[in-house]
C-alpha cells in the first residue's frame, strides 16, 4: 500500500463522511474506479463510488436516506445533503451469460478480490480516503502514467465476461491518449467472436462511440475497432471504406479521410459522428472515368443519407439526431463559389435550412482538411459563403412561408378560396419569387403575383 495524502484533500467531504460512518459500523469503505483514475492523472473527478465489505442490508442500516437501486448486486445509493453516491459492497463475479450482468453475485471481504475483477489495471485502484492508502495490486498507477491501456489478469476472460469491455478500450486509448496492451489488443480481435460481445445492445455500442467522439482523436478508437474487427461487426457498412482509393484531391483512401475529417471536426458528439459517416457513400458510388482518367463519385452524398439513416436507427440515435445527421451527410458537400448570386445563396440555405447552416462549415472545414491536401484556399471559400449568409440573413432575408408577408389566411380572405393543396403551392411559388426578389416581400406584390398563378392554374 503507498500513502497519497495529497490526494486525499481532494475527496469531497460527504464521500468522506460515507467511508468514515462505515468505519465506525466495524467496517471499511474505499472509493473506486474513474474517480480515483481522475485523481491520479490531476483531474477533477466526477463520479464518486464507494466499496465498502459491509452488506447491503448493513449499508441500508448505517445511513438516513438510501436508495436500494441495484441491491440484488449489492449497490445501494447514498443521499448526502441531496447528491447521490453508489456504495457497492466487495464482490466477486461469476459467469455473465448476458454480456452485462453476473449470473450470480458472491460476496467477499477482501478489497483485492474486489479489484481483481475489474476491467483495466487503471480502474483496479482502491483509495482508502480514512487512513490515507492507496490500494494497486495490478499496477494499475504505473500503467496511467505510461498510459497503457491492459486488461486485469487473463484479458480474454475480462472481456468473456463482459462484452462491453473491448469497446471501451478502443475508447480509454482515445480519451486518455494511450496505446493498449498488445495481450489485451490481441484478446480484443478474438472478443469479438464471443457471444458476450454480440450480446451487447445497441444502446451501449452508440454510447461509447459518443464518449469516443470527446477525445483530441477520436480516430483512436475507431482505428481499434477496425483493425480487431470489432468495427466490422458493429457497423460492417463502414469497413466497405477501407482500401477505397479516391481521386487526385484525396491523398487518403475513404476510410483514411474519414479518420482524419473526424479528428479535424470539432469535438462536438453528434456532429463528429456525422464527420465520421459523411463519406460512407462512396465506396458504393465510385466509378472510372475515361474522360477524367480518375475516379467520381456522383451523388455519393445522398446515397451515404440513405445508408446512415438505418445504421442510426440500429444504433438507437434519438430521431432528432438522426435526423440532423443525415442531413449533414446529405449536405456536406458545398460546391460554393464567388459567382453565387444572392438569390443562389439563399437558395441554398433554403434547401439547407439556417439552423444546420453551421454544422455545414464546420463539416465542410474538416472535410477539406482531412484531404491530406492544401486545405487554405477552400476553408477561405467556406468562411466567404457564411460571411455572405451572415448578411443575408441580417438583412432579412425570406427563406420560408413564415418569413412572408402574408400568410395563408390571408390568401384565402383576399383570393376568395378554400383550404386546400393549392394555398400551400401558391406559398411556395411565393418563397420562390422572393428568393429571387426580396423587394417582392410586401403584402401588394405578393398578393398580386398570388392573382396572377390562380389566374394562370384557371386558364389551364
Amino acid at each position: 500500500m503507498t500513502r497519497i495524502d495529497h490526494l486525499i484533500e481532494a475527496v469531497p467531504e460527504d464521500v468522506l463522511g460515507i467511508c468514515r460512518r462505515l468505519r465506525e459500523r466495524g467496517k471499511r469503505g474505499w472509493i473506486v474506479g474513474g474517480c480515483v483514475r481522475d485523481l491520479l492523472r490531476g483531474q477533477d473527478a466526477k463520479d464518486w463510488d464507494v466499496a465498502t465489505d459491509a452488506r447491503p442490508e448493513e449499508v441500508v442500516a448505517a445511513f438516513r436516506k438510501v436508495i436500494p437501486t441495484g441491491i440484488q448486486h449489492g449497490t445501494v445509493t447514498v443521499l448526502v445533503r441531496g447528491v447521490p453516491y453508489e456504495v457497492t459492497t466487495l464482490r466477486g463475479d461469476g459467469t455473465y451469460s448476458d454480456g452485462r450482468r453476473p449470473d450470480r453475485v458472491e460476496f467477499v471481504d477482501d478489497i483485492t478480490a474486489d479489484l481483481a475483477r475489474r476491467d483495466f489495471t487503471m480502474n483496479a485502484i482502491a483509495i482508502d480516503p480514512v487512513d490515507g492508502h492507496l490500494i494497486d495490486p495490478f499496477g494499475g498507477r504505473s500503467d496511467l502514467e505510461a498510459k497503457i491501456i491492459r486488461a486485469v489478469g487473463d484479458p480474454g476472460e475480462r472481456f468473456a465476461e463482459d462484452g462491453l469491455r473491448v469497446l471501451r478500450a478502443a475508447r480509454f486509448a482515445a480519451t486518455l491518449e494511450g496505446t493498449l496492451d498488445p495481450e489485451t489488443e490481441r484478446a480484443m480481435g478474438t472478443a469479438r467472436s464471443h457471444q458476450t460481445f454480440r450480446c451487447v445492445s445497441a444502446e451501449r455500442v452508440r454510447d461509447e462511440w459518443l464518449k469516443a467522439m470527446r477525445a483530441r482523436r477520436p480516430s483512436v478508437a475507431f482505428e481499434i475497432m477496425r483493425r480487431t474487427e470489432l468495427l466490422a461487426i458493429t457497423c460492417p457498412e463502414m469497413i466497405e471504406s477501407v482500401g477505397c482509393e479516391q481521386n487526385r484531391w484525396h491523398a487518403y483512401d475513404v476510410w483514411g479521410h474519414a479518420m482524419a475529417c473526424l479528428d479535424a471536426c470539432k469535438p462536438e458528439p453528434i456532429l463528429r459522428v456525422a464527420a465520421l459517416m459523411h463519406d460512407i457513400g462512396k465506396p458504393r458510388t465510385r466509378e472510372f472515368s475515361e474522360k477524367t482518367k480518375d475516379y467520381t463519385f456522383y451523388e455519393h452524398e445522398r446515397v451515404g443519407a440513405e445508408m446512415a439513416d438505418p445504421i442510426l436507427t440500429r444504433l438507437r440515435f434519438s430521431n432528432d439526431e438522426r435526423a440532423r445527421i443525415v442531413a449533414l451527410i446529405r449536405h456536406h458537400l458545398i460546391c460554393y463559389d464567388d459567382t453565387w448570386t444572392d438569390a443562389a445563396v439563399r437558395r441554398w440555405l433554403r434547401r439547407v435550412t439556417p439552423a444546420l447552416a453551421p454544422d455545414l462549415y464546420e463539416i465542410g472545414v474538416a472535410d477539406a482538411l482531412g484531404k491530406g491536401r492544401e486545405a487554405t484556399e477552400d476553408i477561405a471559400t467556406i468562411g466567404r459563403l457564411r460571411e455572405r449568409v451572415d448578411a443575408l440573413l441580417a438583412a432579412g432575408a425570406a427563406l420560408s412561408a413564415k418569413d412572408l408577408a402574408v400568410n395563408g389566411n390571408r390568401l384565402m380572405k383576399e383570393l376568395g378560396i378554400p383550404p386546400s393543396r393549392l394555398v400551400g403551392e401558391l406559398l411556395e411559388r411565393l418563397v420562390e419569387l422572393v428568393t429571387e426578389e426580396p423587394e417582392a416581400n410586401t403584402p401588394e406584390r405578393l398578393l398580386a403575383a398570388a392573382r396572377e398563378l390562380v389566374a394562370s392554374k384557371s386558364a389551364v
